[in-house]
């Protein structure tokens, strides 16, 4: 009996160190993978348009989408927000104002977005799905309406800020925007007293309101928060293509979803976090990448990472289970 005990006792005890470490090797297998297979992966060209045009703006994307997951519900609004804000920057651009104006605007303009959903979910106890749907739909009727049915709208030429070639210090602006944004939305996840109120209420939130949580309050901050790191990337975005392209926030939906989740594989408890969620961005965007390197079709690309992402979160939640059923 002591011998069985040792045998089934030890994958039990390494399991839980062994799945946060999933992600991050299939990640590091794929990069790999791709190197040695598909042509120019490892080019400068390649690697810096990988980073800067598909990691960078999805990474800001998905940080915001993870405390709305965290805290149990989602946020469908983050192409909204984006949106908003790229609607906003390029106007008061055209309109002769300064940089630092014209971000202020994007921001606020972003932040309405997420101000909607927090006066429906917490005013009127409308449900995060519904809400931030409804929010999806107004935003983009909104943008129809002010855009003469989709129009891009162009940053004039003599307005043109540059921010997104900026180098400080050799690096990239964008890259101290995600550095900053993760670690001050993964710092407030992970050690703040909002971090939290947030994980409590995501897990538990029967016994959150019966302690005095104010959950009302923590769905204000959290549907703001998310909507202000998409105002990030929505300015990003229209410094990046010098314009606003109505409804193109909403391309990074999905795959802001299924980065959070995936990133839940790095959290024994299984919890979202936003270290986990930007391994879950780089191994969607290094898939997407590597296989259009190959020449796959787009559609194809598709099938592939979305049975990648299954199978990652399949394993994580059979092996959780197990730990459950074993314990």
């Amino acid at each position: 009996m002591s011998a069985l005990t040792i045998s089934t006792s030890r994958p039990t005890r390494l399991l839980p160190r062994l799945l946060p470490a999933v992600l991050p090797l299939l990640v590091s297998v794929i990069l790999v993978f791709f190197a040695l297979n598909a042509p120019g992966f490892l080019s400068f060209g390649n690697l810096s348009s990988l980073v800067l045009n598909n990691f960078v703006l999805l990474a800001i994307v998905a940080i915001g989408m993870t405390w709305a997951v965290a805290a149990g519900g989602i946020d469908l609004s983050v192409g909204t927000a984006l949106d908003f804000a790229s609607l906003g920057f390029v106007t008061m651009l055209n309109g002769g104002h300064g940089l630092g104006v014209a971000v202020a605007v994007a921001l606020l303009a972003g932040c309405t977005a997420g101000a909607f959903n927090a006066v429906l979910i917490a005013g009127l106890r409308i449900a995060p799905f519904l809400a931030t749907l409804g929010t999806l739909f107004i935003g983009t009727s909104v943008q129809q309406l002010l855009s003469d049915g989709g129009q891009p709208i162009y940053i004039a030429q003599d307005s043109l800020p540059g921010i997104s070639g900026l180098l400080i210090a050799g690096v990239p602006l964008p890259i101290y925007l995600v550095a900053l944004l993760a670690g001050f939305y993964g710092l407030v996840l992970a050690r703040g007293r909002l971090g939290r109120e947030i994980l409590a209420t995501g897990t538990q939130p029967q016994l959150a309101y019966y302690s005095g949580l104010s959950t009302r309050r923590i769905a204000v901050q959290v549907f703001i928060g998310s909507a202000l790191a998409c105002a990030v990337a929505g300015i990003l975005l229209s410094a990046t293509v010098n314009a606003y392209v109505p409804m193109s926030g909403n391309a990074y939906l999905i795959s802001a979803i299924g980065a959070v989740f995936m990133g839940t594989t790095l959290s024994r408890r299984g919890r979202p976090n936003v270290l986990g969620t930007l391994f879950g961005v780089l191994f969607i965007n290094v898939v997407a990448n590597g296989l259009l390197l190959i020449g796959w079709n787009f559609y194809w690309q598709q099938v592939a990472t979305g049975t990648l992402i299954f199978l990652v979160l399949a394993l994580s939640f059979a092996s959780r289970r197990f730990l459950q059923h074993s314990m």
